[in-house]
């Protein structure tokens, strides 16, 4: 395979991977990802994965690929509390969960992190478009309670204000029916304990 063969393959894709050339060229020899990463074609994002050095790199094409260099995965936790804007800090980290074992993958694009969570928690995510690809993100409700999963020390008003949660843009848009729906899928009386008492504060907040 050529590397004009490969740019116009792979063009529209957020990120490829070895698997993916060699289904397209089951003869492909990879010394010739080695020469196209010292010509500055292409970036090793992982092993065995890869980007064009082109690639425009947002937050959107962060998700996109956190979701593919370590799935099953959904972004979740802190990275999904500031997309919706209710927490206040940037954060600067990926921050996804996963069926699959924690994990931290430093890359030349950035971190991204993986909480393990039961394969039975693996829901609540909804898909985004973004140009002709799809990520998986937390819905708001289901980031809320990812978070408070598996933060376990975060249980009274002292914890809940140290979160500097947006009260206003969490009590116009959550769907409260839906938090209790997720609760009982947890199955886990200490969750719906400490969710409680954060609805509770946060109602009043």
């Amino acid at each position: 395979m050529h590397y004009l063969t490969l740019k116009n393959t792979f063009e529209g894709f957020p990120i490829f991977s070895i698997k993916d050339i060699e289904k397209n060229d089951p003869s492909f020899h990879k010394q010739r990802l080695n020469e196209w990463q010292k010509k500055g074609y292409i970036k090793k994002i992982k092993q065995g994965f890869y980007v064009f050095t082109d690639l425009e790199i947002n937050e959107q094409m962060l998700f996109t690929i956190a979701n593919h260099i370590y799935a099953p995965s959904y972004i979740s936790l802190e990275m999904a509390l500031s997309f919706y804007n209710l927490i206040p800090e940037s954060i600067y980290k990926i921050t996804s969960v996963s069926s699959r074992t924690t994990k931290t993958l430093k890359t030349p694009i950035g971190s991204f992190i993986y909480k393990h969570v039961k394969p039975s928690f693996m829901f609540g995510y909804t898909l985004k478009k973004y140009k002709n690809h799809y990520y998986k993100i937390a819905e708001m409700e289901k980031a809320v309670l990812d978070y408070l999963y598996l933060n376990s020390h975060i249980k009274d008003k002292e914890d809940f204000e140290g979160l500097r949660f947006n009260s206003i843009q969490f009590n116009e848009n959550v769907d409260i029916k839906k938090i209790n729906k997720y609760l009982q899928a947890f199955q886990n009386k200490a969750l719906e304990k400490r969710a409680n008492r954060f609805l509770k504060y946060i109602k009043h907040a």
